[in-house]
Formats: C-alpha cells, structure tokens, sequence
C-alpha cells in the first residue's frame, strides 16, 4: 500500500509532487510484479549498489524486529498493556510525522494550515473515500496483535506472506491487473508452504510452554483474515488514488486522522472498562514504546527506502527477515526448528523470489536470466 517517495520531491510544488506520485505509482506496480517493470524502471535512474545493498538490510531489519518486538511485549509476565491503545498511539504517530513532513513541504505555517483546509475541509467526500481503507487498517492492526500474541515469530513470519496472495487476487479483480503464468505457479507454492508449516504439531514448535496461554489456530486465522484485510484495503487505496492530487503524505494525514478516531471507537468496546480502571498507558514501557515506533515510523521510512530496492531484492528481504525470525525464535523463544517447518518455509521463500523475478511478460532462459517480452 505504501507509496514511495524521494527526499527532493518533499521539497517540490504541488505540481510535480503529482508526477512524481504517478510515476511512483507505476513503479509499485512494477515492484509488486504486476505489470512490466521493464518499462518502468528502464525510465529510473539506476541506483548505486550500495543504496540497493543499504535497502535489503534496512527492510529485513525493520521485518524482522518489528516482529519479534511484537510477539516479546504479548508474551511477557506481568501487566499487559492494552494493544487497541497502541493502535491508537501508532495512528497519531502517523499523523504528526505526515504532517510535519507537509509543513516542512509547504514551507510556512499559513501555507500549510491553508493546504489542510483546503484538501481536507473542503474535500469531505475525498475523506470518505479515504474512511474505508482506515477502517480496515485499524481493524487489521488490532488483528496483527492478536495473531502475533497467539503464533511464535517464525510461523508469524512466514504466514503472513499470505497477503501477497490476496494482493495479486484483488489486484486481478479489481484493478484488472495481469498475473504471469510463472507468478500463478508461485502463489500456488505459496499456499502449500503455508500449509506445511500450519499443519506441523503445535507442541513440536516450542520446547517450553509460553509464559501466556496461546491459541495458534486463533492467530493463525487472524493471520489469513489481516491477509485478505491487507490485500483488498492497498489495491483499493491504490484505486482511489488513480486520478486524485492529494500527495501521499496528505493521504497518511486523512488514513490516520481517521485511525485515530476509529481506533478510539475500537478501544472503548474491546478495553473501554479496562482503560477507565487502569489508565489509556496501562503497562506501557521502553519496549512497547520502540514497538509503536516501528509501526509508525517504520512504515514511512521503507516507504522511501524501498524507491531503492528493486523487486528482487525485497524478496530477498523478505526471506532474510524469516531466516532471521527463526534464528531469533530460537535463542529467544525456545522455537524448535522442525523439518516441516524448514520445509514450509523454504516452499515460501522460493515462492516470494520467484513472484518477484518473473512479472507479466518475464521468462526463464537457459542461461539463468530473465528475458522480459
């Protein structure tokens, strides 16, 4: 769902930061391996290697520690704190740095309180619009806690991989968009790993019981259901933003503007009680708080790190933030490292390599390249 986005272009006009959101549209497209990236990308100056290499470790990094982040601060003893509340606090978060990010593009304050009013007050059927994917982000949020809270890193990891499925489905409905024959075959490999490594036994994964009772069924499906949340709430997102002006800074301000509310709305009925009794930052601490940031933040800063990791190498981020989660896992979490789950999980890192490398019009050659058509 996210868009990327160049230092300079925050510095631009209003009229070439709608360019450059085309253009970064086009290239997402490429980058998700549903269109021909080829003529993309061939118009893109190409980054140095470094910047590449610098991207692969900072998305397997920002994968791999919002994760296990995650799945430390549900599993620990003693006071929980409520995770509707760190949706909420994620989604402000959101917003303060989107719009710090318009003020510093607009330059003064009367400009920037005057670009609000103007794309946002005025605009009220825009924020309509915009409500419906907010609403299935907070939901999918409040979903990733409880599945991350029931399924040990690793599984997690891999499961959620899922969503590239559901993405690539949406994306053929709803945007008509072309799946190549190879990626077909890839999405089906997906599934079987999945599966692998959901049927193992649940006493196998773990050689100690978690300091929480924990339902992996329960995770696994608000997995599957964050998956298909995911998938259809990006490809709409991606729908809604064809044709408009708004910069994708001003989107996150509208997406996270009604986050707030909505996930304030979410709170009162799941922790309303709670909350009233024991205080909005009950069992807060460092780690839940670098938790929130990663949500936050993290998700802007791979936004414009990814404008230089191409398709490829993502889904090397991808397989090396499962590597590292098992590795992780086992130190960290008494995670046992079956067969099976080997297994499962080489099936879905081969899948994510091979969606990205062979888009519509791409084919394996005898020599081992690529050949785009």
């Amino acid at each position: 769902m996210s868009q990327t986005c160049q230092t300079e272009t925050l510095l631009s006009t209003s009229e070439t930061t709608q360019i450059n959101m085309i253009s970064n549209e086009k290239t997402r497209d490429a980058e998700l391996g549903l269109v021909d990236d080829a003529k993309v990308i061939a118009k893109q100056p190409e980054p140095s290697p470094m910047l590449k290499y610098v991207s692969l470790v900072l998305l397997a990094l920002q994968n791999t520690l919002l994760i296990l982040t995650m799945r430390y601060v549900r599993t620990q003893k003693g006071d929980m704190f409520m995770s509707t509340t760190a949706v909420v606090m994620s989604e402000a978060f959101k917003v303060l740095a989107s719009l710090g990010i318009i003020l510093y593009q607009e330059g003064s304050f009367p400009k920037f309180v005057q670009h609000l009013v103007d794309n946002i007050i005025k605009q009220p059927m825009d924020c309509v619009k915009v409500s419906i994917p907010s609403i299935i982000y907070v939901l999918q949020n409040n979903l990733l806690y409880v599945a991350v809270s029931n399924l040990d890193a690793a599984t997690y990891q891999v499961s959620y991989q899922l969503k590239i499925l559901t993405t690539a489905v949406f994306s053929v409905f709803m945007l008509n968009k072309q799946i190549s024959k190879l990626q077909w075959t890839s999405l089906v490999i997906l599934f079987v790993g999945v599966s692998i490594v959901q049927l193992q036994p649940t006493e196998s994964k773990q050689k100690a019981p978690p300091a929480v009772e924990q339902n992996p069924m329960l995770g696994f499906i608000c997995v599957v259901i964050s998956c298909c949340m995911s998938g259809f709430a990006g490809v709409y997102f991606e729908k809604i933003l064809k044709g408009t002006k708004g910069s994708v800074w001003l989107r996150n301000v509208q997406l996270g503007g009604l986050g707030v509310v909505i996930g304030l709305i979410t709170m009162e009925i799941n922790d309303g009680t709670k909350v009233t009794e024991k205080g909005f930052f009950h069992g807060y601490h460092s780690i839940v708080w670098f938790v929130i940031f990663l949500q936050s933040f993290g998700g802007l800063c791979v936004a414009v790190v990814v404008k230089y990791a191409d398709n490829i190498l993502k889904g090397f981020a991808t397989s090396a933030a499962i590597i590292l989660s098992c590795i992780a896992s086992i130190y960290f979490f008494d995670f046992t490292l079956t067969l099976q789950f080997s297994l499962g999980a080489s099936l879905v890192m081969y899948s994510v390599y091979m969606y990205s490398k062979y888009p519509v019009g791409a084919s394996p050659s005898t020599d081992g390249k690529v050949n785009i058509r």
